[in-house]
């Protein structure tokens, strides 16, 4: 008999009309979900019949037809465009923030974390400065990981059980240091569903992509053709670790920046 699995979904900032993005490299924008497009496919979730999860009840993999909702990163939206949403359709979500952006121009304040823990969303962790984690040496990666877990602590008052790295790029050290910090689990973006089978400390997750057809939101949220795109991924990452991150992200940009044009 097959494990029930589930897939996680990664979104990241929210667009809204007249509002400025914290970032416009192409490279961020791709990642980008006008409000409306976030809107429609948790409205097709519900009609639809599934659920939406936090980290926490994804990991106990209840029965139904379910996918787990994460955001990354913190920004403002996260609070005045994503829960408002959610709320509307009795979803919920795990919100990974980058501890060292709060308080800064589009991203959370510490108000406003507090604010979105006591909605009933669940709050986690997405590093320090959102460096990529295997290039740092490791008293960097421990304030990356240790540090930033504490300060999101500080703010919200309780325990933060879970971390996404950072371009979802993660090393063994990256693993054990989340583990000796005290977290439950890390997600990563690979192309793969989760089961009671997989390793809580390597949660693959399926990024949410700016103008993607609702047809492949829907087609993702079953799992179909992830393998597809897990080979895809395997190809990047092995570019990467050629080229080395810096350099990877430079070609990436020219890349996207000709295709934009």
């Amino acid at each position: 008999m097959a494990l029930p699995s589930i897939v996680f979904l990664m979104y990241h900032e929210l667009e809204l009309a007249g509002r400025k993005l914290c970032q416009s490299d192409p490279g961020y924008v791709r990642y980008i979900l006008p409000v409306e497009a976030f809107r429609e496919q948790m409205d097709w979730l519900k009609q639809s019949g599934w659920g939406g999860l936090n980290v926490t009840e994804a990991l106990r993999y209840p029965a139904g037809r379910n996918v787990c909702i994460t955001f990354d990163d913190g920004c403002e939206t996260d609070l005045i465009a994503a829960a408002p949403v959610l709320r509307e359709f009795g979803f919920n979500a795990t919100f990974y923030l980058t501890a060292g952006f709060l308080g800064t121009p589009g991203f959370l304040n510490a108000h406003q974390v507090r604010e979105l823990d006591a909605q009933g969303f669940e709050i986690g962790c997405h590093s320090m400065t959102h460096p990529y984690l295997p290039d740092l040496p490791d008293q960097e990666l421990k304030r990356e990981i240790v540090d930033a877990k504490l300060q999101i602590e500080n703010i919200v008052g309780h325990r933060i059980d879970h971390f996404s790295c950072p371009g979802g790029r993660y090393d063994q050290r990256t693993l054990k240091m989340a583990q000796q910090a005290g977290f439950v689990s890390v997600a990563n973006s690979e192309f793969y569903a989760n089961c009671p089978a997989t390793s809580p400390y390597e949660l693959g997750r399926i990024a949410m992509l700016r103008d993607l057809p609702i047809e492949k939101f829907t087609a993702a949220c079953q799992g179909q053709g992830l393998w597809k795109k897990r080979l895809e991924y395997q190809a990047r990452r092995g570019a990467q670790n050629v080229l080395g991150n810096h350099a990877y992200d430079q070609l990436r940009a020219v890349l996207l920046g000709r295709h934009r044009g």
